[in-house]
């Protein structure tokens, strides 16, 4: 298949573009004081459904019928953003939905999902869901609309970082979480396409690293099980085909526990006042490592992919007060 290019992106945020909220650009004066250098958010937690995944979602559905392809119904498989953009694209689109996840989905997640007017299939696990996934797909004929891995869905999640320079500039690194890969690998094409320099960071929990084991073996490595994570959104059990010729290509990938992750989403909700989810949270552990080899000022553009958190996550989120403890390099 053709790579993706900047243009494809350009062309899925006209596409998209009538359906989906602007997110602002914002930052904190009292963060940039403390790390002596400039970050600024792209808050997705503000998109409509609560995360970047709507636009991924849209390019995919609306490209397909524009070309005739979309038919009557859509199935896909999620943890839970993914689920809900799903969901309300095909509640505007005007097609059924059948979403197949595992029983640890988050209630909110589950409950916006269904809200929306999509079919909530629940199975076990994980790996049972995305089973019942593809034999949906090939027995009712139905448009498989995949979390991450497919080119109209990363070139969907592009559309935020292309968005994102066009409202701020003189950005010399981006960073992002790393679940499936569908967010870095957009984010990628269209940081390295507008600026070569632009260095791109990606993010994942330690205990659902399964991209960084593919990134150290060269070869894409699975979980063997659901990872208990903070970030439930980068809970994926293997990265894609297709997104991971683009995590080879990153500057910077970094592995995050769970204290720095709950650490992060803390300060983060405090500081900018955004409901945040731990998953676009843990990039900003990644910044700091990165930040702390930088000689000169920098200017960071972090992508806050998501921002739904149902109550038994905040509970464990705000288990121990991190607040006591000031950001630092």
């Amino acid at each position: 298949m053709p790579s993706i290019t900047l243009s494809d992106i350009e062309t899925a945020h006209t596409r998209i573009k009538p359906y989906i909220s602007q997110t602002p650009i914002i930052k904190s004066s009292l963060l940039n004081e403390w790390l002596g250098h400039e970050i600024v958010f792209k808050a997705e937690c503000l998109q409509k459904t609560g995360a970047f995944k709507m636009r991924g979602a849209l390019n995919m559905m609306l490209k397909a019928k524009q070309e005739g392809r979309l038919g009557n119904e859509v199935v896909a498989s999620s943890s839970g953003n993914h689920a809900q953009a799903v969901a309300y694209a095909a509640q505007v689109l005007g097609v059924k939905a059948t979403i197949y996840s595992a029983k640890n989905i988050s209630t909110v997640k589950a409950a916006a999902t269904q809200y929306y007017g999509a079919t909530l299939d629940l199975s076990n696990t994980r790996k049972e869901a995305d089973q019942k996934v593809k034999e949906a797909a090939q027995k009712n004929g139905a448009l498989w609309v995949p979390p991450f891995n497919h080119q109209d869905i990363i070139t969907g999640q592009g559309t935020v970082v292309f968005e994102a320079m066009q409202q701020t500039d003189k950005i010399s690194a981006v960073a992002a979480p790393v679940g499936g890969g569908g967010l870095i690998s957009g984010s990628l094409i269209a940081s390295k396409a507008i600026s070569p320099n632009i260095q791109v960071l990606g993010a994942e929990p330690l205990l659902a690293n399964d991209a960084a084991q593919s990134l150290r073996t060269g070869s894409i490595q699975s979980l063997t099980a659901q990872p208990n994570t903070l970030a439930d959104g980068a809970a994926t059990l293997a990265v894609g085909q297709e997104t991971f010729p683009y995590l080879q290509a990153l500057d910077g990938f970094y592995e995050i526990d769970e204290q720095q992750i709950a650490y992060w989403c803390q300060w983060l909700q405090h500081l900018l006042k955004l409901h945040v989810e731990p998953t676009s949270a843990m990039s900003m552990a990644a910044v700091v490592n990165w930040l702390k080899n930088q000689t000169t000022r920098q200017k960071v553009l972090v992508i806050l992919s998501g921002g739904n958190i149902d109550y038994q996550k905040m509970q464990q989120i705000w288990q121990f007060n991190h607040l006591e403890n000031m950001p630092s390099l």
